[in-house]
């Protein structure tokens, strides 16, 4: 078998009060097979990156503006010209350990490609918080399902996700999707997947524990779970199907689960974000941008 050409890796994690995590999920990113070139965390404040590095000593820190775009905006400008490869995750993203390799193999054996993301062996976001321990138990015990296989997206997820870099060398997160920044993987992904081809990837896998702490509250995720899907359809980087669906399925649960909400979820303050989404999607003026004002 011929050399894999090499190619450079560089990870990039956003983060926003959650620094106690974060350098959990560092110290097991240096237990990697395949270890990253280069590692890039970029909060708002120095609280955010506290421990930073002694958590992965060599790592760089930067400090942005607060969105999640923003930051990882940051992060690609400041990787130009470094980096073959970015792979983002999440601040709560355990990714298994020869997952920097598999993005590797994949990458140098088809040029073709242009992103990856894994499939996920447990993901708190669409269900309860995961904790760190109990994620490192799962990775431990970790046995990819059969029906898990290797296929061609059109989205990447959000908490872990590899671009080549030379395939849109100026793509770039879109900054008025602000804060948590909601579908903003799905409106990255649609643009990228214009210059090649992205797999979901049976052979990357992690542990997403879902970390409540560190998110926006209430009424601004309810209203972004209205605006931006406004917005991403105006841009058309949303299917029409899976925009309004999603919207509609997110209104009902909040809807239904207001009168008995989970203790984690803030239905009643989602539901009323949703309102205020629908009232400015009526009077023309619903804008992503106004999280940043309610």
């Amino acid at each position: 078998m011929p050399d894999l050409p090499p190619l450079k890796i560089h990870v990039a994690i956003a983060t926003v009060g959650r620094a106690a995590i974060l350098c959990q999920v560092l110290r097991l990113l240096a237990s990697q097979s395949r270890r990253p070139d280069g590692v890039v965390v970029v909060g708002t404040c120095a609280g955010d990156v506290d421990g930073v590095s002694r958590a992965f000593p060599g790592s760089e820190v930067l400090i942005s503006q607060k969105g999640l775009c923003r930051q990882r905006n940051m992060a690609l400008r400041h990787l130009v010209g470094r980096a073959d490869i970015v792979v983002f995750f999440d601040d709560d993203f355990l990714p298994e350990s020869d997952y920097l390799a598999e993005v590797e193999r994949r990458m140098a054996a088809d040029p073709a490609v242009v992103g990856l993301t894994g499939q996920l062996l447990a993901d708190g976001a669409h269900t309860s918080e995961i904790s760190f321990t109990e994620g490192v138990r799962i990775l431990e015990n970790s046995h990819v399902p059969p029906r898990l296989k290797t296929e061609r997206t059109s989205w990447l997820y959000g908490c872990n996700m590899a671009i080549r870099t030379a395939a849109a060398p100026a793509l770039r997160f879109d900054e008025c999707l602000p804060l948590y920044g909601w579908q903003e993987d799905v409106d990255f992904s649609h643009r990228l997947g214009s210059f090649g081809t992205m797999l979901r990837s049976r052979e990357l896998t992690g542990v997403h524990l879902g970390a409540r702490s560190g998110r926006i509250s209430g009424v601004r995720f309810g209203y972004s779970q209205i605006a931006n899907i406004v917005y991403l359809r105006r841009k058309q980087t949303i299917g029409l199907r899976h925009g309004f669906g999603l919207m509609a399925r997110n209104v009902a649960s909040n809807l239904a689960r207001s009168v008995w909400p989970e203790p984690h979820i803030d239905r009643r303050g989602r539901l009323a974000g949703n309102a205020i989404g629908f009232i400015d999607l009526l009077r023309g003026r619903v804008d992503p941008g106004r999280v940043e004002r309610l």
